[in-house]
């Protein structure tokens, strides 16, 4: 573990990791001011929300909510890149949490892209842990023909914690495990891929998703429901709400993903500002974008994305034909 020095401007490590990603595969999205996440990277299935910080004890409960949701509904890792916490910097290959999300230095993010080594260590109250691979410490111990009783004398523990470990039940401090490696003579911690899609609490995300209704969208969301989407408003994000497909074979991985923009009386720079924002996070993701607009306006897209009306959506019969009216509207201009 290195400390890091810190630069003048958040600005600069936005930069700073765009220039990392893009030199190693990932192809990167615009810097979205004013959102849960200030980019999306891909590279082939690894698909990455990413919200860079300075000090990460700026990141909120609502923002962390927030990019919760979208990240469930795009199969994506979020991600917190920050440089300290209080006045101490973030500890190289140490994984940090603030409400739910994982967050690392900038140095673990370029070891996880450059080298793909992943982090083993966890900072959490009381100090670091590790997470230790149970069955392999039972199958090496019953293999030794050491007791738990034994193992546990070795390591300075008790009996009950070799239990507990074994059990995958509770971590430990990296010493312990490093003498448990030592007795054992076998590797036994587990590093954590954040580039992996998580397993969030979908009951959780699902009872958020219900309980937030965006009151301003003037589109009618019960017309998207009726033709089997289920419609998750947002707040802090680029775009108005998404809306994934309740049923139905998926061709890809976000086949069933709208990113939809309400029209909320917006004047057509804003929409056109806008759509430039959500077709570049449309491609980034490989989900569809459309702008769900009132009025009867002979507009067929913006910028590339298309634009339906809401009463085209009322005589709709099944998202299969809301998801055809979008193909064939695409890139109009």
């Amino acid at each position: 573990m290195q400390k890091t020095s810190i630069p003048a401007q958040r600005d600069h490590v936005l930069v700073e990791i765009n220039n990392l990603l893009t030199n190693h595969g990932f192809e990167t999205s615009n810097i979205y001011d004013r959102s849960c996440f200030d980019m999306v990277a891909r590279k082939e299935l690894e698909l990455l929300l990413l919200k860079i910080l300075i000090n990460i004890d700026g990141f909120t409960g609502n923002q962390a909510e927030e990019i919760k949701k979208v990240a469930d509904t795009f199969l994506a890792s979020p991600l917190v890149v920050g440089i300290k916490s209080k006045n101490e910097y973030l500890e190289e290959d140490v994984v940090y949490e603030r409400h739910g999300i994982p967050v690392i230095a900038r140095e673990t993010l370029r070891n996880m892209v450059v080298d793909e080594v992943y982090p083993e260590v966890f900072a959490d109250r009381g100090g670091y842990y590790v997470q230790m691979d149970g069955e392999i410490i039972k199958q090496v111990r019953e293999a030794q023909n050491i007791s738990r009783k034994d193992l546990a004398d070795k390591a300075h523990v008790s009996r009950e914690t070799i239990y507990k470990y074994e059990r995958g039940m509770v971590r430990a401090f990296p010493e312990t495990a490093m003498m448990l490696e030592s007795i054992l003579n076998m590797k036994i911690t587990l590093s954590v891929n954040l580039l992996a899609v998580p397993n969030f609490d979908k009951d959780k995300v699902e009872k958020s998703d219900n309980t937030n209704i965006n009151p301003k969208i003037s589109i009618d969301q019960n017309s998207l429901t009726n033709l089997g989407f289920g419609v998750i408003s947002t707040t802090r994000t680029p775009f108005d709400a998404l809306a994934r497909r309740e049923s139905g074979e998926k061709i890809r991985k976000n086949d069933n993903t709208i990113i939809t923009n309400m029209e909320k009386n917006r004047n057509q720079q804003a929409l056109r500002k806008m759509a430039l924002n959500v077709k570049d996070l449309s491609g980034i993701t490989e989900a569809d974008a459309v702008f769900l607009m009132e009025g009867k306006k002979s507009l067929k897209c913006i910028e590339g994305i298309p634009v339906i009306y809401n009463w085209e959506i009322k005589e709709m019969e099944n998202s299969k034909e809301f998801l055809s009216v979008v193909k064939e509207r695409r890139d109009c201009n």
